[in-house]
């Protein structure tokens, strides 16, 4: 029998070589030049780095939040294809009985994007992923599915007066929070893709965030504007993804069921000085959700969710540092309809902290911490809290290298013994490695 202290060995030992044989990997998929860039890099004419703070992909520059406020319409039409795909390997320090793909290279997930601007004022950025490992078989192998993943279609216009700049807009989208040009809100939190599988249930991306309990693919739509580049308010109204709406739920068998229309807001003030911008905010959503998402004609089968959440972010963005400070927190109250546990609610709290830092836009880091706690079924839910280290290499614009070690301090209410049967917090470790590249 392996004892602890081998287990751990053996896990960095063939963690070493993996991060060799990803590297490896990736040198193969280099271009041999940079000229084909992403849809929106092609429309604007603009390198990554304009839009994406330190050319980390997704997060937001004040130009990139500028460009997606506006309808992403700047710049001139072009072709408005592009693909993304994720190859990723995921260890354990101690495999759980149901260990899946450990310690494997695998291609973890790949999404075509259709977007861009369509006229002055009309723009789109819609996205539909393909995960391999969605269905897993009897014999032991795994079925591939696609779905409709991010889709927002924006009207916008921008209008600037001797005093006063206005931009403002409606969407028409699929999740709550996805209109936010803001990397602190449930939508872009968390935005390194990951596999499906058993060995990365454990890796950041799976860890716990700050999130509304239910946002897959409803219909809303929002409107917002942001006065002088300061004042941010958006609301929404959302609604099940059906009927004419049934695109936005594209592929998925059982949307979410929403009793009429939910509320959703967001409020945040920004501030820009020199190569320094501070955001503070805070977003809410009130919505009453179906127990059973294929039967919606009994209303006491509604249980209602109450979410609130406060965030804030710091960006320094001065050539060759970038620097980004991210803090996030979401308490969501949910109330059990009256036909599963009347009179009962839980209460649901999770907290993101996160500083980046990137050098000349291809060498960086950052440090994340994690908490969540709550009740369930009125009783006390016990702690889940650690930490996350990252370090990522972007050689070329559109692709990105990184590595990811993920601790918990406690897991499920302990650090030791959580689960009975002698397993710890700490056995729950996980390395993540991925090469994220998109054209």
């Amino acid at each position: 029998m392996q004892t602890q202290a081998s287990r751990m060995h053996t896990f960095h030992v063939s963690l070493a070589a993996l991060v060799l044989l990803l590297f490896s990997m990736f040198m193969t998929l280099l271009p041999q030049n940079a000229q084909a860039l992403p849809t929106f890099a092609r429309q604007t004419g603009q390198n990554c780095v304009a839009c994406h703070a330190g050319g980390q992909f997704p997060e937001l520059t004040p130009y990139g939040r500028l460009f997606k406020l506006t309808g992403y319409t700047i710049g001139a039409r072009t072709q408005p294809f592009a693909v993304m795909g994720v190859v990723t390997s995921s260890s354990i320090a101690k495999p759980p009985v149901d260990y899946v793909k450990g310690a494997e290279p695998i291609f973890a997930t790949g999404s075509v994007f259709i977007a861009g601007k369509i006229t002055d004022n009309i723009g789109a950025f819609s996205q539909f992923t393909y995960d391999p490992y969605a269905v897993p078989n009897d014999d032991g192998s795994f079925s591939g599915h696609s779905q409709a993943d991010n889709i927002d279609i924006r009207f916008a216009d921008h209008i600037v007066s001797d005093k006063n700049d206005w931009i403002f807009g409606v969407s028409l989208n699929n999740h709550p929070t996805l209109t936010d040009p803001w990397n602190t809100v449930a939508a872009w939190t968390q935005y390194v893709p990951s596999a499906s599988l058993s060995s990365s249930q454990f890796i950041d991306a799976n860890a716990p965030f700050p999130d509304i309990p239910w946002d897959d693919n409803v219909a809303g739509l929002n409107a917002y504007v942001f006065w002088n580049q300061t004042i941010y308010a958006d609301i929404g109204l959302y609604h099940t993804a059906d009927k004419a709406f049934s695109f936005l739920s594209t592929g998925i068998s059982t949307p979410t069921q929403l009793q009429g229309s939910n509320p959703y807001y967001r409020l945040a003030f920004s501030h820009e000085w020199g190569p320094h911008n501070l955001m503070i905010g805070t977003t809410g959503m009130v919505a009453k959700v179906y127990d059973d998402p294929t039967d919606t004609s009994d209303p006491a089968t509604v249980s209602q969710y109450n979410s609130q959440g406060f965030d804030a972010q710091y960006q320094y963005l001065l050539n060759p540092h970038t620097v980004t400070a991210q803090l996030a927190y979401m308490k969501s109250d949910h109330s059990y309809s009256q036909a599963t546990n009347p009179g009962v609610s839980d209460t649901d709290t999770k907290t993101r902290a996160k500083l980046t830092y990137t050098y000349q836009a291809k060498y960086g880091g950052s440090v994340s911490a994690f908490d969540w706690t709550g009740t369930t079924n009125g009783q006390s839910n016990p702690a889940t809290s650690g930490m996350t280290y990252e370090a990522f290499f972007i050689p070329k614009q559109n692709v990105r290298v990184g590595v990811q070690y993920t601790t918990y301090n406690t897991f499920e209410g302990a650090s030791t013994n959580y689960d009975g049967a002698g397993r710890n917090a700490s056995d729950n470790n996980s390395m993540f490695l991925y090469v994220w590249f998109a054209y």
